[in-house]
């Protein structure tokens, strides 16, 4: 990421300007992006040890085409496996990948595509991420959502027929407190069977209490996995801590959430060592805690306001494809999503493969669902998006083309009991 992603605003004053220019500048103004900040809880855990340790050691020019058909032929496909499926020598492979996915998917998932939307409740943020629409840097309108507000929304979406919410924030603790966050999962509970949440990190107690209001499962970005990467593109903010980052999924089983999802964004560094990380955090916590949920996706960058050009390099819909399905021949049990982050063409060929969750009815934007989905007209309160959607298809119009697909959409696939 270089530094004519930066954006500068005429709206920011002299003193917010130059501040922003030593963190871009001067890497001494900086804080450490490895050292914990007060509040941070830090747990004993040896999965970051062994996701990093493979990480660094992976090279992934050193493997050949007879890897990958090894790989291909072994019933069950090991962790070296896993790494040759990742690597540039199994790109010319990728239709007997599709094949062996597609065959993955089936015999674990059947032919069902499960359904969800997200609902951003607000996007004030306190983070410096260079590549972020939400950035505290960037001048978007800001807005965050009443309880009044947020009901007609999950009203407007659970009208759709839509059964689980995904609840996002921008990471402003001071605008989005625990509190704020915890009365939108008890509003959500009350609308959706499903509830999940993707928020700032936060400590084991704090995920404690956002389950007992109603929240199922925590969703986190590491955006990307490599430590050195990962101090140039956050700047300032508690997203910043890196390690801290890294540790919110188990940090939230421990506070009793049913599942968690994994993330980099793949764009951001090498995209074959984020792959690689990002299946292998799920690959040893899912060892350490059998019982829970976990799935994964693997976003692309896209375009933000007042920065179009941000795109993800290098990560083309081929390579994309190559790895969701090494993710799926290496985790066959691992729930995969796939976003509005990509095109309706990419989406409807790969729930036929790999993905087993997609989302529908999309905004990036706050409080745009009534005028989005509802029918109503805009009150010019909203707050602007995170970051630009490739697929808008409504949940009724995503239904009709995965079914005339041959798949079945799913609402819910969880009952409590």
């Amino acid at each position: 990421m270089e530094n004519r992603f930066f954006v500068d605003s005429e709206h920011l004053s002299p003193e917010a300007l130059e501040k922003k220019h030593r963190l871009e500048t001067d890497p001494s103004f900086r804080k450490n992006h490895m050292e914990y900040l007060p509040g941070m809880e830090r747990i004993q855990s040896d999965v970051c040890e062994k996701v990093m340790a493979h990480m660094r050691a992976y090279d992934s020019s050193k493997y050949t085409a007879r890897d990958v058909r090894m790989a291909l032929e072994h019933p069950n496909c090991s962790l070296e496996d896993f790494k040759a499926l990742l690597s540039p020598a199994a790109e010319p492979f990728l239709e007997q990948m599709a094949r062996r996915a597609r065959n993955e998917t089936g015999k674990h998932f059947g032919n069902t595509v499960y359904m969800f939307t997200p609902l951003y409740i607000a996007n004030y943020c306190e983070n410096y991420c260079v590549y972020c629409g939400f950035n505290c840097y960037n001048h978007i309108r800001r807005m965050k959502l009443t309880p009044e507000q947020m009901e007609r929304e999950m009203k407007v979406i659970a009208d759709s027929g839509m059964e689980e919410i995904l609840i996002l924030t921008g990471e402003s603790r001071t605008q989005s407190d625990l509190n704020y966050i915890g009365e939108a999962c008890k509003l959500a509970r009350t609308h959706f069977r499903m509830v999940g949440l993707e928020i700032y990190p936060v400590n084991t107690e704090d995920y404690r209490y956002l389950h007992e209001c109603g929240a199922d499962y925590v969703t986190v970005f590491q955006e990307t996995y490599d430590p050195d990467k990962y101090e140039t593109l956050h700047l300032s903010g508690h997203k910043r801590v890196w390690p801290y980052r890294f540790d919110a999924q188990e940090r939230a089983l421990r506070g009793g959430m049913r599942g968690v999802a994994f993330s980099a964004l793949l764009g951001l560094s090498d995209f074959r060592k984020d792959a690689l990380a990002s299946a292998l955090h799920v690959y040893f916590l899912q060892r350490k805690y059998p019982r829970a949920e976990m799935s994964l996706s693997c976003p692309r960058l896209r375009p933000i306001i007042n920065n179009d050009r941000i795109n993800p390099q290098d990560v083309h819909e081929r390579q994309l494809c190559q790895i969701l399905c090494a993710y799926r021949i290496f985790l066959p049990y691992v729930g995969i999503t796939v976003s509005s982050r990509e095109s309706a063409a990419f989406r409807n060929g790969i729930v036929k493969i790999a993905a087993t969750k997609v989302s529908a009815g999309v905004s990036t934007g706050i409080g745009d669902h009534e005028s989005k989905y509802g029918g109503k007209e805009p009150t010019g309160e909203q707050g602007d998006e995170q970051f630009e959607i490739a697929d808008n298809r409504s949940l009724e119009r995503m239904c009709g083309d995965i079914s005339g697909e041959g798949l079945q959409p799913v609402l819910n696939d969880y009952l409590y009991v």
